[in-house]
């Protein structure tokens, strides 16, 4: 079973409904016995970096989720602002975050013709392998919507790239942390297929 982490923030329904087509179960979880029933888990996020971590402590979810990503290894699924709060710290807001993977959220760069946030239908390419983006690695496009990009340490993590005025990492892993900058629940059959794969991730 996977679990969307309800915390006020996010397309919930949204990625509910499209793991419901695919008859994968999966539910809103707002409570920790909800998130350790899962076998996955899914971090949804949107608005600015700040609002976004307070949400999640506000939700009292905050210390379970620790447990079972970094204690039981749970595999864990980012989306747009999800995946960055899964970075120490971001140039976007103060508050820290959840450190999942050693790395800081940047403001994407300004260029003429360029208009920011980067709103819209991006190519994504595969630069390592990884489960979460089979079948994703010829001519993938996906739906964005953010102004600040994730930033690891360690390049080995970045699994894809979309390009905005220089490339960024859209997709990441880190053991059984992954992040996606994108928005898979507004991306059509490609976002399906990455839902899809995260199922069996």
């Amino acid at each position: 079973m996977i679990a969307i982490v309800d915390y006020g923030l996010g397309n919930v329904t949204a990625i509910a409904n499209m793991y419901k087509r695919l008859n994968i179960e999966a539910v809103l979880a707002s409570t920790a016995d909800d998130l350790r029933r899962a076998d996955r888990l899914i971090l949804p996020g949107v608005g600015s970096f700040d609002w976004a971590m307070q949400s999640l402590a506000r939700s009292g979810l905050r210390g379970t989720l620790d447990e079972l990503v970094i204690n039981a290894r749970r595999p864990v699924l980012g989306i747009c602002v999800g995946m960055q709060m899964m970075a120490e710290k971001s140039a976007e807001g103060m508050e820290p975050g959840l450190g999942w993977i050693a790395a800081s959220v940047e403001r994407l760069p300004s260029r003429p013709g360029l208009m920011l946030p980067h709103m819209g239908w991006n190519d994504v390419s595969a630069v390592r392998h990884s489960t979460l983006i089979n079948g994703l690695d010829i001519e993938a496009r996906f739906y964005f919507l953010h102004g600040y990009c994730f930033v690891p340490k360690d390049e080995s993590v970045t699994i894809a790239t979309a390009d905005y005025g220089q490339p960024f990492a859209s997709v990441v892993q880190s053991g059984n942390v992954y992040g996606a900058q994108f928005h898979p629940e507004k991306s059509h059959g490609w976002g399906v297929r990455l839902l899809k794969n995260f199922a069996k991730a």
